[in-house]
């Protein structure tokens, strides 16, 4: 009897152990340990799909504000007597369009108010004017509906991403409104204003007066077609309220009727927010007369850097990182390719080539600021190549992507089967030949596969370029290898630094065109490896 048999059935048959109560629980349990090693596996890949979705939504989000830019149309006089066609350099066009914005906000009258004004528009307005008529003189000698673009605290807020546009409630009292030095004296003949001010955050004084300091929320009345926002609100002997005002847009009566006027609450204080109060009633003005429109941000993709959020382009990093790369693949390629051919079939397998592979294994691990030193020791300070160029950061790349190429070519080299080799040298053919005319061209899919892997990887660097001097802030677009110029990642990294809140929608887009630069990289990396692949 063998010991696969354990106990006689009741027909006198070998029972089998593997059937046994005790094997089926066993069979049982292992069959329950692949179903959770299954589910674990799912629940895995799930997992990383979501926070994948989580991490792209909130990166588009963020990055959508920043495709879409506020103009403010206003008629610009470009008349002879405002801007003179023989001296057209010499002309002040912030000035031109600033004259046009004001004449729109005719109650901004102060020396300071009209400086508040100013700074609605972006300060490069006068800039664009200026190149927009160099491209078409016939907006010269008349007045023309001039678009201009917004600075970018007032970009933001008409986005709603800076401050509220606050609560509006309609007022209840019968009001009545009186000049006093200078302020607006306000009476209520109902208490409900009280409300409002005791929820707003004021600072209670004598005799229940609350003062709306800058630190709390703001109560802007409008009524008559003006806004007053209110300074003081006390308790009047009537049963009522008074409260005193600051005019901004000024009202055309003295009394409103119950029901009509209109109180627009803003919960975030003056002083913490960087638009005032004052900007936020032009601009919904202006927004009212249909002045204000939003557009797709054009500058965005075809300007470079500026310490402005508004005038703050893309396109100098992609043309740099374009300049960059073809430096980049210009080296390691041909270098790469070269050194793989060399080592997988001229090369002796002695105990220097043992070496050799070991080192390019070994430098493909080794950090990449470490090639940046590298850079800034040999390319610049030794033989004293322009900093932040193109053809610097392109060699720098190139020296951390070789290795990269270099094992992923011998890789594929190593995958053409022998019998290809053998096949060419039966028929006369000489090693060169054999290695150029066949096995080459086998192994280009895997080769190309890999220099496009690594160049994507390379694309995607800081830290080496930082050291070599491309964090420098560039305004001009680079129009050659030598030019200064930056790269996306160092342009993203710039401006996640920068304190402005503007330039976070501009980092997050320029995520997404980095995203997308790298997604078309592998992308095309997939299909040469599915349209050229040989399976043996």
């Amino acid at each position: 009897m063998t010991d696969t048999t354990s106990t006689m059935g009741a027909v006198g048959r070998p029972r089998s152990i593997h059937a046994d109560d005790a094997a089926k629980a066993r069979l049982k349990k292992r069959y329950a340990a692949e179903q959770r090693f299954k589910w674990l596996g799912a629940a895995a890949i799930a997992i990383s799909a979501l926070f994948l979705v989580l991490l792209l939504s909130t990166i588009v989000t963020q990055a959508w504000p920043a495709l879409r830019m506020n103009y403010i149309t206003l008629p610009v006089d470009l008349s002879s007597a405002k801007v003179d066609p023989a001296a057209l350099d010499s002309v002040n066009y912030d000035t031109v369009i600033q004259e046009a914005l004001a004449a729109k906000i005719p109650d901004a009258s102060s020396r300071q108010d009209r400086r508040l004004v100013r700074g609605m528009i972006s300060t490069g307005a006068g800039l664009q004017l200026r190149k927009d008529i160099a491209e078409d003189p016939s907006m010269l000698g008349k007045t023309v509906d001039y678009a201009v673009p917004v600075d970018d605290f007032a970009d933001l807020y008409l986005k709603g991403l800076l401050a509220a546009k606050g609560s509006v409630a309609p007022v209840q009292s019968a009001i009545t409104l009186s000049a006093d030095s200078g302020d607006v004296d306000i009476g209520f003949d109902k208490d409900e204003i009280l409300t409002f001010a005791h929820a707003s955050g004021a600072t209670e004084g004598e005799n229940g007066v609350l003062n709306l300091t800058s630190g709390a929320a703001s109560l802007l009345l409008e009524i008559n077609g003006g806004i007053i926002k209110l300074t003081q609100v006390a308790p009047a002997a009537n049963g009522g309220a008074a409260a005193k005002g600051t005019v901004i847009t000024k009202p055309q009566g003295t009394t409103q009727a119950a029901g009509t006027a209109k109180l627009r609450v803003i919960d975030a204080s003056e002083s913490s927010r960087k638009i005032s109060d004052k900007e936020i009633v032009w601009l919904e003005g202006l927004k009212g007369q249909n002045l204000v429109e939003s557009r797709f941000n054009s500058i965005f993709f075809t300007s470079g850097a500026s310490r402005e959020p508004e005038l703050a382009g893309i396109w100098g990093a992609v043309v740099g990182s374009f300049l960059t790369m073809v430096v980049t693949l210009a080296i390691a390629f041909p270098i790469g390719v070269s050194a793989a051919i060399y080592l997988e079939e001229f090369a002796p397998k002695n105990r220097w080539t043992n070496l050799i592979e070991v080192n390019i294994n070994n430098l493909a691990a080794v950090p990449s600021i470490v090639f940046g030193l590298l850079g800034l020791a040999v390319f610049l300070n030794f033989f004293g190549l322009p900093r932040s160029a193109p053809v610097v950061g392109g060699m720098v790349l190139a020296l951390m992507t070789m290795p990269i190429i270099i094992i992923a070519s011998r890789a594929s080299i190593r995958a053409v089967p022998p019998s290809i080799r053998e096949a060419a040298l039966g028929i006369g053919a000489s090693k060169v030949q054999t290695v150029f005319h066949h096995v080459l061209p086998l192994a280009m899919p895997g080769i190309m596969t890999g220099t496009i892997l690594g160049m994507a990887h390379a694309l995607g660097e800081t830290a080496p370029l930082l050291m070599i001097g491309m964090v420098a802030f560039i305004v001009d677009i680079p129009g050659g290898f030598t030019d200064p110029a930056t790269i996306l990642p160092v342009q993203i990294f710039m401006w996640a630094d920068f304190p402005e809140p503007g330039f976070q929608q501009k980092t997050s887009a320029a995520i997404l065109i980095l995203l997308a630069f790298l997604i078309i990289m592998n992308a095309i990396a997939v299909i040469l490896r599915r349209r050229f692949e040989r399976r043996w």
